[in-house]
């Protein structure tokens, strides 16, 4: 059996000022062409299927074209969980007739999906957290346990208000218990989630920049040792990077987002990862890099020639650009910087450390005329750099409107 494991789409996402629809356009495409190229069985979507709670009109849009694609209209069956940008409620409402053309959404921590049969696959067995699946022209069954970002509330909710047992501890009872009833040898065995995870002992991993923390401390951290001994592959949403935090023999895989969403990942390669899967059997996965997208780079410069250069060079970047030079960047600087590239996100001015002790300044003299008293309050406040001619005019001005 063949499975595709894909998260964190972030449909809708945007990069401060700049819409990223028309590249998740192209990299939804590729995941389809992915999924049918490989002849995959079975689609997990391990959350933030959007970017927030209320996606405009066009995400939704992209959202369910993608899923009914990847569906081959209720061949394949394609099982998506929310993240903690989804909106749980959201995401269950087309539930009902998703079913229809084998799309399976689920919200909510400990969701019992009614059991169904197309012409293709049927959900055999179901419980809390849990679904077997028969697909048409294999001769054993997938079963998933699934578990959707559950933030404190929703956990109370699901797992009981006994909060000195520790996430970790609840969360590996319930997959364990689940585990034990449903997941003998005779089909495979598989855990999707939206959690933060790592291994025991291990470094803590880093979190997307920009994105809704999971990680408050440690005590939302979920640790690997935590998935039944069943399961044998884990697909993971929440962190950006392709990662195995498992074991070759018992993988648990961060799958990765389709594009670089944040200047943290600039340089990452995206994939999606492949796995293949027989009853009592070590998977085998690998990981296929998406193609399409904007490179996201942060660049450095002593000069704006040197800068501007490298801009026309690689117009098709998201870049975060900083400028270090001996005086502030000029208005005629800025404008030739921008006109040389669509694509500058950040424009960082810096200026060269001087060698510069506070101490010599001498005592602001508060009663001295105001232009003085802001030259020397500039200059104390940026290493003893002189405030140059243009920025003392626009002070003038805003002095004199």
């Amino acid at each position: 059996m063949k499975i595709l494991h894909t998260a964190d789409w972030h449909l809708g996402k945007r990069l401060d000022r700049f819409s990223r629809l028309e590249e998740q356009v192209l990299v939804m495409n590729e995941i389809v062409e992915i999924a049918d190229t490989q002849d995959v069985d079975v689609v997990l979507i391990a959350g933030d299927l959007f970017d927030n709670f209320n996606p405009g009109v066009e995400a939704v849009e992209l959202f369910y074209k993608t899923l009914k694609r990847l569906s081959l209209n209720g061949k394949r069956p394609v099982i998506a969980i929310s993240g903690n940008h989804d909106s749980p409620n959201l995401i269950n409402a087309p539930d009902p007739l998703a079913r229809e053309c084998g799309i399976i959404l689920i919200g909510h921590p400990k969701t019992k999906i009614a059991p169904f049969e197309l012409e293709y696959f049927k959900i055999s067995n179901s419980a809390e957290g849990f679904i077997e699946l028969e697909l048409k022209n294999h001769k054993f069954p997938i079963r998933i346990l699934h578990t959707p970002f559950a933030n404190e509330v929703r956990l109370k909710e699901y797992f009981g208000e006994n909060k000195e047992e520790k996430l970790n501890q609840v969360l590996a009872e319930s997959w364990s218990k689940t585990a034990n009833e449903f997941g003998d040898q005779n089909g495979v065995n598989i855990l999707v989630a939206h959690l933060y995870m790592n291994k025991r002992g291990a470094p803590l991993l880093e979190e997307p920049e920009g994105e809704k923390p999971i990680k408050i401390g440690n005590a939302d951290l979920i640790y690997s040792d935590s998935i039944p001994p069943q399961i044998q592959y884990t697909a993971l949403g929440h962190l950006h990077g392709f990662q195995n935090i498992g074991t070759t023999e018992k993988p648990v895989v961060y799958a990765s987002s389709p594009l670089c969403y944040s200047f943290s990942e600039a340089g990452q390669t995206k994939y999606v990862s492949i796995i293949e899967a027989e009853p009592n059997q070590p998977v085998t996965f690998e990981k296929i890099a998406i193609q399409n997208g904007r490179c996201l780079t942060r660049k450095s410069f002593d000069s704006v020639e040197t800068s501007v250069q490298w801009l026309r060079e690689y117009p098709n970047t998201f870049v975060e650009l900083t400028i270090e030079s001996e005086t502030f960047l000029k208005a005629d600087e800025r404008k030739q910087i921008y006109q040389s590239h669509s694509g500058i996100v950040h424009l960082i001015p810096k200026v060269k450390n001087q060698e510069f002790n506070e101490n010599q300044l001498q005592d602001i003299n508060l009663n001295q005329d105001i232009q003085v008293l802001f030259k020397d309050f500039f200059k104390s406040k940026n290493g003893g750099q002189e405030a140059n001619d243009e920025l003392i005019h626009l002070f003038k001005e805003i002095l004199n409107p």
